[in-house]
């Protein structure tokens, strides 16, 4: 078993990484949030110089693990762009992207955007989706709206398509963490840094504990995908169940040590915290994801990064 990126994965994220700051970094968000038929004019042409639609995740297992590197990159910025739901995309449809659906009413944040999209459900089943007009404000919203899906047949695999948009998550537990540590090194209570104060560095160590938790699990689920294991859609969802109880407490960790300034525009974790809950609430939150990992393992239970070989 190899978890670790392969080199050429990690500096493709670095590349992408550079590549958004470079576009406009945090501004990319406010700004798409401004404008939202800008969305697409904003970052598709900055991925496509990358190169990124150029990745084939399904067939080769570096430009897989190059992929994931991406959406880790694209969630530091809170890229308001569906990268994961592209890089999914199925290779035997005429499609731009693939989301995830479950649940009676299906969402995702596609507003505004001019793309041929394929949603699969956790049983495989497929259909071609058209995003109906949504109700609220971008800034409301976030960009989701109600998906109308039109079934096509039950050739689908849901596992990439869950454990990318885990990625994206993770990048934002990465950016809402380092925004934690420089605020409390920054900002002075009683004459000494936040950071000084041992309850700060308790909250703070339990959101790097679970950063860090679901970084391993997201590398564990890249490797059963690559594998071709039976248990990758539940490892997959495994990462989703672990990503949603952490993003719960990095960002109230974040916004607690922030206070009130967390949730104002002048601060860069609003807009993170925020364009976060697509991700969170679809295509099911943290009850709907657990029910939908316990129908998948039954009684026999995840084989897990640290399970016996030999069944004991």
């Amino acid at each position: 078993m190899r978890i670790e990126l392969a080199d050429e994965a990690r500096e493709f994220g670095a590349q992408a990484l550079r590549a958004l700051r470079a576009a406009g970094g945090d501004e990319l968000v406010q700004r798409a949030e401004a404008e939202p038929g800008l969305r697409q004019e904003l970052i598709a042409p900055v991925l496509e110089r990358l190169g990124a639609w150029e990745l084939a995740p399904y067939r080769d297992p570096v430009e897989l693990e190059a992929a994931a590197a991406l959406c880790r990159s694209a969630g530091y910025w809170a890229t308001p762009y569906p990268v994961a739901e592209r890089l999914a995309r199925p290779a035997d449809l005429e499609v731009d992207a693939l989301v995830v659906v479950a649940g009676p009413e299906s969402a995702a944040a596609l507003a505004g955007l001019d793309l041929r999209v394929a949603a699969v459900g956790l049983t495989g089943a497929r259909g071609l989706v058209r995003a109906l007009p949504g109700t609220g404000t971008v800034r409301e919203t976030a960009f989701v709206v109600p998906l109308e899906v039109e079934p096509i047949d039950a050739a689908g695999d849901p596992a990439l398509a869950l454990t990318l948009p885990g990625w994206t998550l993770l990048g934002m537990l990465d950016r809402a963490v380092e925004l934690a540590r420089e605020h409390v090194l920054l900002r002075e209570q009683f004459g000494k840094p936040l950071a000084e104060f041992q309850s700060v560095q308790f909250q703070l160590t339990d959101a790097e504990v679970e950063r860090r938790g679901v970084e391993m699990l997201a590398r564990y689920a890249l490797w059963s995908i690559q594998a071709g294991r039976p248990e990758a859609v539940a490892d997959a969802l495994a990462l989703r169940l672990a990503a949603l109880e952490a993003a719960e407490t990095v960002f109230r960790v974040a916004h607690q040590v922030h206070g009130a300034l967390g949730f104002c525009d002048e601060a860069t974790l609003s807009w993170l915290s925020r364009h976060s809950l697509p991700l969170r609430r679809f295509p099911l939150g943290i009850a709907g994801t657990e029910e939908a990992l316990a129908a998948q393992i039954g009684t026999a239970g995840l084989a897990g990064l640290f399970s016996d070989p030999r069944g004991v």
